[in-house]
């Protein structure tokens, strides 16, 4: 029945959680957070830090805030496939909609970081009956919800980059995936949302010091086998299946394909749910190559709504 349903409606494409793709440009799609004062882009500047709860983290500089989201409840995102919304209609040309309460915030001379709790969904991306019938042949399973299968395509129908973590203490040493993760804008700060259950955290948050390394693509397998030390060690540095080399002054591992890397200082900590975050400043960066192209996360519905347009991004 499953299979039949598969032929029907979706032909050969392959059903994911979550699909992995690479752009050969710009990322078409854009985020808006709309508030009572106006509609703010904040595809360059909004980053997924947890998802349980799902919180999102949002940048606002000093001088382009139209409002404090602090000071007033109840906020909207939407997620267009497009660079552009519509706001003729109820939902415009939106893919998601995600209503979002104020969680907390850190503040910076030159700007806020605001931290934003979804509190419902909407998607758009499919009709109703096709997003319900891939939830219960492919997504369902105990305690996990149909709300919580509608949030996660939300948070996920804007790319998430791909990136490597890197650390080292003594002997003990770990390098791992994140798309949890992301840097500030001409600000020198970066933000990072790691699981509890990660071994390396209370390590991290102790030595204050984490590196991120921005990975090609092409080695996508090699990357998601790293996946696996998020609650485990890694072997020892001699027997990777890579040749590594050191960052300039933490000298923490990392593989030698890398484009770049930035050694980061940890200042503050929150508890968000399941992830805690991370806040730092950039202490030393270094540009090895020319990136080849990054490895995205989106989710497969966005996937799907793309191949029905015929415009999907390249699988990896």
């Amino acid at each position: 029945m499953k299979n039949l349903f598969k032929k029907i409606f979706l032909g050969d494409i392959e059903v994911k959680e979550y699909s992995t793709v690479t752009t050969d440009g710009e990322i078409k799609e854009s985020v808006f957070l709309k508030t009572l004062n106006g509609t703010i882009n904040i595809s360059k500047i909004h980053w997924l830090l947890c998802l349980e709860p799902i919180v999102f983290g949002i940048w606002l500089k000093k001088d382009e805030q139209i409002t404090d989201l602090s000071k007033k409840p109840g906020y909207s995102m939407y997620f267009s496939d497009s660079p552009d919304i519509d706001f003729k209609s109820a939902k415009g040309n939106a893919v998601a909609v995600i209503a979002v309460d104020y969680f907390d915030k850190i503040d910076e001379a030159d700007g806020t970081l605001y931290l934003l709790k979804l509190r419902e969904s909407k998607i758009y991306h499919v009709n109703f009956f096709k997003t319900f019938l891939l939830f219960y042949k492919y997504y369902k399973k105990p305690k996990f919800s149909y709300k919580k299968y509608k949030s996660l395509i939300a948070a996920y129908s804007f790319p998430r980059k791909v990136r490597l973590i890197s650390f080292k203490d003594n002997e003990y040493f770990n390098i791992f995936p994140m798309d949890l993760l992301g840097e500030i804008p001409q600000s020198g700060k970066y933000v990072f949302g790691l699981r509890h259950t990660n071994v390396a955290l209370a390590k991290i948050i102790e030595t204050k010091k984490i590196v991120v390394s921005e990975v090609p693509y092409i080695y996508k397998d090699t990357i998601y086998e790293l996946g696996k030390h998020h609650s485990g060690a890694p072997p020892s540095p001699g027997s990777l299946p890579f040749k590594i080399t050191q960052t300039e002054n933490f000298e923490f591992f990392i593989p030698e394909w890398i484009d770049s890397y930035k050694e980061i200082k940890i200042l503050k900590t929150k508890n968000l749910g399941s992830h805690m975050m991370l806040w730092g400043e950039i202490a030393n960066e270094k540009m090895l190559r020319q990136s080849s192209g990054n490895l995205y996360h989106i989710h497969f519905l966005l996937y799907y709504h793309q191949k029905l347009k015929k415009e999907s991004y390249p699988l990896v």
